[in-house]
């Protein structure tokens, strides 16, 4: 085989890698699997999710006590793009997340997560990720048209969303907050 060939198959081999893992992180989530979610970051990885900072652990631990009051939680994942730099990779992801609450209101979400993966002894992981809230909308069920819109409950400007190369997505690496303790 010769080495342009090789290098763009390791590169397709590659994002696949990446893919799987953010889907891993994904179906973690939505099942409550802390083992599997836990499996998608490097120890020394930070997780900036808009109102939570800190380690894989605190993340794993923080996002699953969160999700003990939805019935239903689901997170897809669609538009994907990957710079591959050697043993870096960074990649802006978008997400789709709905979670039905045991009381109303319902939650949708979309938004971004902006990820510095690294790939250590031959493994891809999370080495950091900034998540992006473009828009919260809470939902409450309308017996006569489905779903209503209760409210907006859009976050905060950290980080902001913005449309041009000031949005974290261009940061290389990308840089999340320092941990809130």
């Amino acid at each position: 085989m010769d080495s342009n060939l090789e290098a763009k198959l390791r590169e397709l081999i590659d994002r696949q890698e990446i893919w799987s893992l953010l889907l891993r992180y994904a179906r973690g989530l939505d099942r409550m699997d802390r083992e599997m979610l836990r499996s998608c970051y490097w120890d020394d990885a930070i997780d900036d999710h808009h109102g939570f900072v800190g380690t894989p652990d605190e993340f794993a631990d923080w996002a699953l006590k969160g999700n003990l009051d939805t019935t239903v939680q689901h997170h897809g994942l669609s538009n994907h793009s990957c710079e591959i730099d050697g043993d870096n990779a960074y990649a802006e992801t978008h997400y789709t997340y709905f979670g039905a609450n045991i009381e109303l209101p319902h939650l949708l979400s979309i938004g971004r997560y902006i990820d510095h993966f690294q790939r250590r002894d031959g493994v891809w992981k999370m080495a950091n990720r900034v998540t992006v809230i473009e828009k919260n909308f809470s939902l409450v069920e309308s017996p006569h048209d489905g779903w209503i819109r209760a409210g907006d409950t859009t976050c905060g400007p950290l980080p902001p969303a913005t449309r041009d190369r000031t949005d974290v997505s261009y940061q290389r690496p990308v840089k999340p907050r320092k941990p809130l303790r």
